[in-house]
């Protein structure tokens, strides 16, 4: 039914596209055992076997050697199955040659739909094989077509295409037909309309790749990228490092005259790049990320990863950037929550955190010498809510009792002066611990 030149030209395609001859063969083979079935509508156990050598297809049914027939598609009965084989007995399991009628034509259909499909597959596969290696690369396309406010880009590759979506456009930027553009390949899937290509202009990825292609030392792993934190088509910040002491990291990245990181700026429309010498302490690695303002203090934990940024007065603005985007780009650099202050807000604060930590020192002394002096100021308390019969005695009938009040409201007097004589010590250490402690900060 399929002649020599068919698996000639299977042989062909097996050279020229890459398809496996064996796997194009199962393929058929499973096609035309589905087709067969349509065709006669058997419910017989069918094989099909692809025959090179004889150019032929062979139909073969699977039946169960018996005495009488029950059922004419899966049995057989024992002397039809000893003419194919002698020694046959009942129970046996034979296979026998169907020679089917005007199949032919279905056959060859078959054919040429699943030579079709397989090399719609092969191109597929050879496609996101292709692209899948250009992963995390930058690539070069023309805009070809907008659908809604995707773009699609053609990377001279066929008839696939990247597509820029909206989340990965720069706000900035304004995209037009024919434009040449250079994008980050994000990621590469499969859609029922075949593979499709993700393209980026907004990734960090972008701003990686552009410094391995302009900075060598970058390139030869001389010098590290250990983060990036970006807004696209507004400002990026990012990490380098290197252990060779004889390199400058960010000199590297600069270039002479600026050539090197200014062609990643003009590549990215006019984005800012803060070039950051990382460090191991994260503290002095969050004082260099928010360049360009300078630091004057910093204070954190580890375990939490909180830090308190101090800087000065006419620096805060600078520090924390328009809408709070240099600290916000810091932050996400370093990995660490950031909490910039000027100078003189940190030191109200701290006035005001050791003038409370000495009042509550203070009033925990005066409640502990209370008690052990008078046993209990809740019986102080009792003893002084008397009733008016009381009162009535100690006026008229206690001279003395008066006269121990007046002694007593002495005692009292000499206390007061004793508690705001306290309060002013209190006040004069806070002050000198105040300004030894911006005294430092400006140190």
């Amino acid at each position: 039914m399929i002649n020599k030149d068919f698996f000639a030209a299977l042989d062909q395609l097996e050279a020229e596209k890459g398809v496996s001859k064996q796997a194009f063969m199962e393929a058929l083979e499973t096609a035309l055992i589905i087709a067969y079935k349509k065709h006669t509508g058997t419910s017989a156990r069918i094989d099909v076997k692809l025959n090179p050598e004889k150019g032929m297809i062979e139909v073969l049914a699977t039946k169960v050697v018996v005495d009488e027939i029950s059922d004419n598609e899966n049995e057989i009965l024992l002397e039809d199955a000893q003419l194919i084989k002698a020694s046959t007995k009942v129970g046996d399991v034979i296979i026998e040659k169907i020679i089917p009628k005007d199949f032919g034509r279905i056959a060859a259909q078959t054919a040429k739909q699943i030579i079709m499909q397989k090399l719609r597959e092969i191109e597929r596969e050879s496609t996101m094989s292709e692209f899948s290696e250009k992963e995390n690369e930058i690539l070069t396309g023309i805009i070809r077509r907008t659908d809604g406010q995707a773009y699609y880009i053609d990377l001279g590759k066929g008839p696939i295409e990247g597509v820029l979506l909206p989340q990965d456009q720069i706000k900035t930027e304004k995209y037009q037909i024919n434009d040449k553009v250079r994008v980050y390949v994000k990621k590469v899937r499969s859609t029922p309309m075949g593979p499709q290509v993700v393209v980026s202009r907004t990734s960090t990825g972008l701003v990686k790749k552009l410094f391995e292609n302009e900075v060598p030392e970058i390139r030869d792993g001389i010098v590290t990228i250990m983060a990036i934190a970006r807004e696209a088509g507004q400002r990026t910040k990012i990490a380098i490092h290197t252990e060779d002491p004889n390199i400058d990291p960010v000199g590297a990245c600069v270039g002479s005259k600026g050539v090197r990181v200014n062609a990643i700026v003009a590549e990215l429309d006019g984005e800012k790049i803060d070039i950051i010498p990382w460090s191991e302490d994260p503290l002095e690695f969050i004082a260099r990320a928010l360049s360009p303002a300078e630091v004057k203090y910093v204070e954190g934990t580890e375990e939490d990863k909180k830090a308190k940024v101090v800087v000065a007065d006419d620096k805060l603005s600078l520090a924390i950037g328009r809408e709070g985007q240099n600290a916000r780009l810091a932050a996400r650099l370093t990995g660490w929550k950031i909490d910039v202050k000027s100078q003189t807000t940190f030191a109200k604060e701290t006035e005001e955190a050791l003038v409370a930590e000495a009042l509550a020192e203070l009033a925990a002394e005066d409640l502990a010498a209370g008690i052990v002096e008078e046993g209990s100021v809740t019986e102080v308390t009792t003893d002084t809510v008397a009733t008016e019969n009381t009162v009535e005695t100690v006026t008229t009938e206690n001279v003395d009792d008066i006269e121990t009040t007046e002694t007593m409201a002495t005692e009292t007097t000499e206390e007061v002066a004793t508690v705001e004589a306290i309060e002013d010590t209190v006040e004069e250490v806070v002050e000198t611990t105040v300004d030894d402690s911006v005294d430092a900060i400006e140190a």
